[in-house]
């Protein structure tokens, strides 16, 4: 049986991507509340295309969308999907917190 002492060891690759992971923001939880809240510009889409439901960070870029996959349909701005404007940002939660080990008893 051979390998069952060996340490494994881990590529450069395989590392960088760890810490590539490890330290960009990603947009989740506080850090990404102001890019997915729309208030300062961020890398998030935010547009919607009505028809197949495709995001796109701009008009420019939803309009080229729209002339390559639907060029049957006329290109209407007031029918796209603003996803920035169906964020709400919420400054505190009225939920309880929980205790030390996930209780909520006080």
């Amino acid at each position: 049986m051979t390998g069952k002492a060996k340490p494994k060891k881990h590529t450069a690759k395989e590392i960088a991507a760890k810490v590539d992971a490890a330290t960009t923001n990603k947009g989740g939880g506080k850090a990404g509340l102001v890019d997915r809240s729309g208030l300062d510009k961020g890398g998030h889409a935010k547009l919607e295309c009505p028809l197949c439901k495709v995001t796109a960070p701009d008009i420019k870029s939803m309009q080229i969308h729209h002339d390559a996959k639907h060029p049957k349909i006329p290109f209407d701005e007031s029918k796209l999907n603003n996803l920035h404007a169906a964020v709400h940002v919420a400054e505190s939660s009225s939920k309880p917190r929980p205790g030390i080990r996930g209780s909520l008893k006080k």
